[in-house]
């Protein structure tokens, strides 16, 4: 194979029986049974057994100085493993090698933590990553990862698309988080921003006439963290001309059916459902919805507004007011008053001031037959509608939010999700969907001005321009979302391409002339050119794999990430620079700064 190892330690099987081989790898386990010593000796191919004897006196002597970790080099003759002692769960489990040769490459001090430990603290992997990727999940997760990038640049580049990279340092624009800054050393007081996505430069490529665009692109963005968010990302980025979204959902929809045959051999429906905004807000009160569980938000709203009870009423009346209710079904009547208070601490988590709900014990029986604290509250009627509206039945249980509009969504869509996983409510495995006709604006009630759902260049449905500009919050556009399991694996719109309709979206936004030519004057003048009709879709490359993986959060599918504080472990980043180098930029720390600085230093060392 080369000079270091005629063989992969995978590749070590029945089929060379009797033959000598020289591997090398890691001694990943050393075992001494009365005289003899067992190495199970790891590289990238897996894991192959090698026996030493007192009889090779030389490889004996250094193979009891062999500790977990030793890089080796092997020379042996491969033999069938005795009968009683084969492994069928690994490739090379038939046979094992009998040593005649070990030099050691390399010695290794004693490692923080073994590689089969399940209980390490996520901060000591992060700190010796490299040692945590050498575990065999670690390895599995980033070949999946390879084999999915793989394979979107094979169907990609068979559908005509051109792999283009674009600009990591360049202009700071609105994207709807903040912008990594990076200060110009030749033009004092000048940032440039690493960007947030490739949007604008896609756009520009589609004005450029490759029609067919793709990159597996770096993403920066200056926000809070979570479990499926990091300040630096990858995304499938892709554009086109010339193609509706009905176009592009479904090669996309066969691009992502055809990975999941491909990497898991999985086979997803044969057309995903799609869905509107407003009936996934009505229906699971979030726009990305977890269809797998099979609970649904109702609303009562009108059925409380002439109700005494003024937890319900005072919501079903004000404007942005919300009651709904969400049927769990039979058997969940059980859960204790202690399970259901901790239901109203989780909603909590979400702004909701409480939890009721009713236990329907016989429905037949009408009002005695339920049982609440707030029975007593709601009229026969709007009981009776409750029941109706819901289709509950004996047995059931119903759980309440009444408040806001967006305390009840965010509060029953997390309950909703908690629900079917703690009562095993989860039907089968696999759930994609497209949710569509997103609204094009939102109103930011804190600057009291639009903004946009996606971003500024999303288009309007065609036949709701006028709304721009005398009702923005009633226009929809042209955007979709590729949703799995209650997340958004992509999400993407047709753009606008012509230069008269951006200007309004931008009216729409408050920005004016002088502003939208300042941020994106470049884009403006492309659209002069003859902008060609274009569109088209991200995907988290980085949540795609965390889901394939089956692992909970995004970090475990990067080789080096971030951790929540947006540090970096294993290099101590981000860390202090030389004066010199601050001076050259142009930048001089403040005093508050530096007291943060100092503050923060104090709290690392606490910690």
């Amino acid at each position: 194979m080369n000079a270091m190892r005629s063989h992969n330690c995978g590749q070590v099987n029945e089929s060379l029986i009797d033959q000598v081989v020289t591997v090398a790898g890691w001694a990943h386990r050393r075992r001494d049974h009365g005289g003899v010593i067992f190495i199970d000796l790891r590289d990238a191919s897996g894991l192959l057994q090698v026996v030493i004897d007192p009889d090779a006196v030389e490889a004996f002597a250094l193979a009891e100085t062999v500790r977990n970790e030793h890089v080796l080099q092997i020379t042996a003759r491969v033999r069938p493993r005795p009968e009683g002692t084969t492994n069928s769960d690994l490739p090379t489990g038939m046979v094992e090698v009998y040593a005649t040769n070990i030099e050691v490459l390399n010695r290794a001090d004693p490692i923080p933590f073994q590689l089969d430990e399940e209980d390490v603290s996520e901060a000591v992997r992060l700190r010796y990553r490299y040692l945590d990727l050498r575990r065999e999940q670690m390895q599995k997760i980033f070949r999946l990862r390879s084999g999915v990038t793989k394979y979107f640049r094979d169907f990609l580049e068979a559908q005509n698309f051109v792999d283009i990279e674009t600009p990591i340092l360049t202009k700071s624009t609105p994207e709807g988080a903040r912008d990594y800054l990076v200060p110009s050393r030749v033009h004092a007081g000048d940032f440039f921003a690493l960007p947030q996505s490739p949007q604008l430069f896609k756009q520009l490529l589609m004005v450029a006439g490759f029609e067919r665009y793709y990159q597996i692109a770096r993403c920066f963005r200056d926000e809070d963290l979570r479990a499926d968010r990091q300040p630096e990302f990858t995304q499938l980025d892709i554009e086109t001309s010339f193609m509706n979204e009905e176009e592009i959902m479904n090669m996309m929809e066969t691009m992502i059916r055809g990975l999941f045959k491909a990497k898991l051999d999985v086979d997803l429906v044969a057309e995903f459902p799609r869905m509107t905004y407003a009936d996934a807000i009505e229906q699971y009160g979030i726009d990305r919805p977890d269809l797998r569980i099979p609970l649904t938000l109702v609303s009562v709203t009108d059925l409380m507004q002439d109700s005494s009870f003024k937890v319900f009423s005072a919501p079903a009346n004000a404007d942005d007011g919300r009651v709904a209710a969400l049927k769990v079904p039979a058997g969940c009547e059980k859960l204790s008053r202690k399970e259901i208070d901790s239901y109203t601490d989780y909603v909590g988590n979400y702004g909701a001031r409480g939890l009721a709900y009713i236990k329907v014990n016989d429905v037949s029986a009408g009002r005695d037959g339920l049982q609440s604290p707030i029975v007593k509250n709601l009229s026969d009627e709007a009981l009776a509608g409750v029941i109706e509206r819901t289709g509950a039945q004996s047995g059931d249980l119903i759980f309440f939010g009444a408040d806001s509009a967006k305390v009840v969504n965010d509060s029953l869509a997390a309950l909703r999700v908690k629900l079917g996983h703690d009562l095993d409510l989860i039907e089968g495995e696999w759930a994609p969907m497209w949710v569509v006709d997103f609204p094009m604006f939102e109103r930011d009630e804190d600057n009291g001005r639009w903004s946009s759902l996606h971003h500024p260049f999303t288009a309007p449905k065609v036949d709701q321009l006028e709304k721009m500009k005398t009702n923005p919050g009633d226009v929809l556009s042209r955007a979709y979302d590729l949703v799995l399991n209650g997340t958004e694996m992509g999400g993407g719109s047709i753009r606008i391409h012509q230069l008269d309709v951006q200007k309004s979206a931008f009216e729409a936004l408050g920005i004016d002339d002088e502003e939208a030519e300042e941020k994106f004057g470049f884009l403006l003048d492309a659209l002069r050119f003859g902008a060609p009709p274009h569109g088209g879709i991200a995907f988290g490359i980085d949540r795609i794999i965390a889901m394939m993986s089956k692992v909970d959060s995004i970090r475990e599918v990067i080789a080096f990430p971030k951790t929540q504080k947006a540090s970096c472990l294993l290099t101590d980043a981000p860390s202090d620079v030389d004066k010199t180098q601050l001076r050259d930029l142009h930048i001089r720390l403040s005093p508050a700064a530096q007291a943060a600085k100092a503050e923060q230093s104090a709290e690392a060392v606490a910690e």
